[in-house]
């Protein structure tokens, strides 16, 4: 069995921007074993019940700090939306038909049952899992949950 990370992320997350170019930074990138598994991050949280930092107005200004913070010491091109939070859906969706090479059908494919949902299935795999936010790294069964546990994944990944 060959061993991979699946990265688990929804472009509506900052955190998983971040974690996208933290991983892209890694020396060995190009030879690390990673399954990109999009998610509808708002999906998994209707899932769990859980109320989203962005609607929490002490916790997103805490997000919008900490976001900066984390895009400063990596040296991460980092500007924050000031429309956040905005709806992807269809962004993520394109992620799903992108992969099948169609991205002059955009419009068409993003609105494909099968496309809408292969995404439903990512997110409920993802619920399943335990996997409760964005970014998520899982590892041999592990749940590393956050942009700040990249080493963590990696570890386990070359253990």
């Amino acid at each position: 069995m060959t061993k991979s990370i699946d990265f688990y992320f929804d472009f509506i997350s900052p955190y998983s921007y971040l974690a996208i170019h933290k991983l892209k930074a890694l020396k060995n990138y190009e030879e690390i074993n990673i399954n990109y598994k999009p998610i509808l991050l708002g999906g998994l949280h209707n899932l769990g019940g859980i109320t989203a930092p962005a609607f929490n107005e002490r916790k997103l200004k805490n997000m919008k700090f900490d976001c900066n913070l984390i895009a400063k010491k990596n040296n991460i091109p980092f500007i924050w939306n000031t429309k956040f939070p905005i709806n992807l859906l269809y962004l993520m969706r394109w992620y799903l038909a992108i992969k099948e090479k169609l991205k002059k059908k955009y419009f068409e494919k993003i609105q494909n049952v099968e496309i809408k949902d292969e995404l439903k299935k990512l997110t409920n795999i993802a619920f399943e899992k335990n996997i409760f936010g964005a970014p998520t790294f899982v590892v041999n069964n592990k749940i590393f949950w956050g942009q700040d546990r990249l080493e963590y994944a990696l570890d386990e990944y070359n253990s």
